[in-house]
């Protein structure tokens, strides 16, 4: 048997790396290539803002970014970096130029609404409220109920339920754990079905357009003004004021 194996594995055409335009026909072909455009657009809208608006970065600041970039990516060494760039088929410039692309995107959202989050924040803190979440996600009533009615007699642990019945995929994989999120982050009826619960609370079923929902709340975190709320709210704005000015 392994002989045979062997020996039609023989016939196995060798792998040659994708070309340029190999990887273009699988964006297409794969539903990919809108998304991908999309981004492509929004970087060269980014750049064209930056020059408009006098948004630049210094050669030190662009040292510093990329640094925080290799450290992040554990590529702390010549043969580490290289053998990065290697895989991602990219040269040192094409990364050099992503870094500063980011790093100018990064300087645009605080130019144009840097001073304005406070405000935005005050106004909207609920939103930014944020919650973990545990989620089973079922098509059919009758399994929501059934599955509810589990927990609450505690035949089965809210983990292997999910498991087992789940068709959320990040929530299935995880044992039910669907991580931590925003408020603003949540379907509306989602929302509203959680907005009274308290930790350890199970809730559900909840229909949405995706299905049924059984929600558990694991913790709801203080509404504060850290580094990643700020970040999400230049995001949002930023975003919200592209699509404005695309229907101009």
């Amino acid at each position: 048997m392994i002989e045979t194996f062997v020996a039609n594995n023989r016939l196995f055409p060798d792998k040659s790396p994708a070309t340029a335009e190999d990887i273009l026909t699988y964006l297409k072909y794969s539903c990919q290539f809108a998304e991908i455009a999309a981004s492509a657009e929004r970087d060269a809208v980014i750049l064209k803002l930056c020059a408009q608006f006098g948004v630049t970065v210094t050669e030190d600041e662009w040292q510093a970014a990329g640094d925080v970039f290799r450290l992040e990516h554990k590529l702390l060494g010549i043969a580490e970096t290289q053998t990065w760039l290697a895989q991602q088929r990219m040269t040192v410039e094409e990364w050099s130029e992503g870094v500063r692309i980011a790093l100018l995107t990064k300087k645009l959202k605080e130019h144009l609404f840097g001073t304005a989050i406070d405000g935005h924040y005050i106004s909207n803190r609920e939103e930014y409220k944020r919650v973990a979440l545990s989620q089973i996600l079922v098509l059919d009533l009758t399994d929501a109920f059934k599955i509810v009615q589990a927990l609450r007699e505690e035949k089965d642990s809210f983990c292997s339920l999910a498991l087992s019945y789940s068709k959320g995929k990040q929530s299935q994989e995880n044992g039910g754990f669907a991580g931590i999120h925003f408020l603003a982050e949540l379907m509306p009826e989602l929302v509203q079905a959680i907005s009274a619960a308290t930790e350890g609370d199970v809730v559900g079923p909840i229909h949405t357009r995706l299905g049924y929902h059984i929600l558990r709340v694991e913790k709801w975190y203080p509404t504060e003004l850290t580094d990643s709320v700020r970040d999400q709210i230049l995001e949002s704005l930023f975003q919200e004021w592209l699509e404005a000015s695309a229907d101009d």
